[in-house]
């Protein structure tokens, strides 16, 4: 998973847990590990995570695999830089990528702010490498 813009890296967490990633309805395991993740807030929902401070816009890149994070805070990155590899912890019930734009760097309070990707979203079957 690479840097969708480029500015400094203003948080970055790793070592949360992968869950085993199912079909269907969550497993009893799994639902009894979402009380916690909620008390712990949005750390918790977020699981392994990086924020990228970009001008005014601050992104959140969500579910990280655990030890996959390769920056640091105060880091710069570039647009297309590796920052770490898709996983399944957090709130997240298979592997996926949740890409959040925000307009404060604390993802607690913050408000969400308009993202679109250059070239749009893929059709139905295509897979997008990164």
């Amino acid at each position: 998973m690479t840097a969708p813009a480029s500015g400094i890296v203003l948080a970055a967490h790793d070592g949360e847990p992968d869950h085993a990633a199912f079909r269907g309805f969550p497993s009893i395991r799994y639902a009894a590990s979402q009380a916690r993740r909620v008390r712990e807030g949005w750390p918790g929902l977020a699981g392994n995570h990086v924020i990228i401070g970009s001008g005014a816009v601050f992104i959140a890149l969500c579910h990280l695999q655990r030890g996959s994070v390769r920056v640091r805070p105060g880091q710069p990155v570039e647009c297309g830089e590796m920052v770490g590899r898709c996983g399944n912890s957090g709130n997240s019930t298979e592997p996926h990528l949740h890409v959040q734009a925000m307009d404060s760097a604390d993802p607690a309070r913050a408000s969400g702010v308009p993202l679109s990707f250059r070239g749009g979203l893929p059709r139905n079957g295509n897979i997008v490498h990164a």
